[in-house]
């Protein structure tokens, strides 16, 4: 299976994101949500709070699946943005002294110059060796861009 180079934008913006996370969300959001819409338009014996709670139980699955598929990693040339599944988080390159990929995780980690982690829910380990490299490419991009000691060997992944 070939992988897909990742998003390469204006200006050397770089968009890292997970390929079966983004599959599996908006195919499984999808589908429940219009299982939803046509239960409760189908069922004749529901009534309207039921139709209601019935599309409102799908829009609710929709919106957190939808979620889930558009984590993302957009390094920029001057900060990074990471947007997992409630949050998103602008880091100056300086902020990033680390990437991590501990055996296990569901994802990888950035490490912070205040002790703190972040995770990156765009590096998912469901990805394979296409999360590896991103992972690879996400540390080359913290040594180049940041303030990490250039002789730092990369951490093992």
């Amino acid at each position: 299976m070939t992988q897909a180079a990742p998003e390469v934008g204006p200006e050397g913006t770089i968009v890292l994101r997970p390929r079966l996370a983004r599959i599996a969300g908006f195919a499984i959001g999808g589908l429940v949500l219009a299982v939803s819409v046509g239960s409760a338009l189908l069922v004749g014996s529901f009534d309207l709070p039921n139709r209601i709670m019935f599309v409102a139980f799908g829009l609710a699955v929709f919106w957190f699946c939808w979620r889930e598929a558009i984590v993302k990693v957009v390094a920029e040339p001057d900060r990074l943005v990471v947007r997992n599944l409630l949050s998103v988080r602008t880091l100056e390159w300086a902020e990033v002294i680390g990437v991590s990929f501990p055996a296990g995780d569901p994802w990888a980690h950035l490490d912070l110059a205040d002790g703190d982690t972040l995770a990156t829910m765009a590096i998912q380990r469901s990805d394979g060796e296409r999360a590896l490299a991103d992972a690879r490419l996400l540390a080359r991009l913290v040594r180049e861009r940041g303030e990490a000691h250039p002789s730092q060997e990369p951490p093992a992944l």
